[in-house]
């Protein structure tokens, strides 16, 4: 990447320096060069330890994104999809400020609402008429 820093949103911008990428073999099939090349990316980011996150942003990273972080509050992510080390290397750092943008996003808060009379009603009349479509089943009875 030739910028110094990652964007992630208007107010905050990671600077290169507080990530590493590790590179190693992919798995999977591969062609003439599958051995010999390491086009995995590992990217790896230190949310305790980061310079650059204020506490609420580090808590809120830390909260929403657990299923990434290990024990040591590192964040882990990993792209092997193209046989191209630069393109895993574009795809993990595009999808780390995705992922870290939407994690420090402020979720709406849910108002609880009472249903209204006529959808109460709605829902009542639906149940009656479910329940006496049931009560016509039954067995059939002769007639005289």
């Amino acid at each position: 990447m030739s910028t110094d820093e990652i964007k992630i949103n208007d107010n905050l911008s990671i600077p290169i320096a507080e990530i590493t990428l590790r590179f190693s073999r992919s798995s999977g099939p591969g062609g003439q060069k599958v051995n010999r090349t390491a086009t995995r990316v590992e990217l790896l980011f230190d949310v305790i330890g980061s310079e650059s996150l204020s506490e609420t942003e580090r808590q809120l990273i830390l909260r929403q994104l657990e299923r990434y972080i290990d024990g040591e509050g590192v964040l882990h992510m990993v792209s092997q999809e193209t046989p191209s080390q630069w393109r895993n290397r574009v795809d993990v750092i595009r999808r780390f400020k995705e992922l870290v943008a939407v994690s420090l996003r402020q979720r709406k808060r849910r108002v609880p609402m009472r249903p209204s009379r006529a959808s109460r009603q709605r829902r009542l009349d639906k149940k009656r008429r479910r329940s006496e479509v049931k009560a016509q089943r039954g067995p059939v009875r002769p007639t005289d």
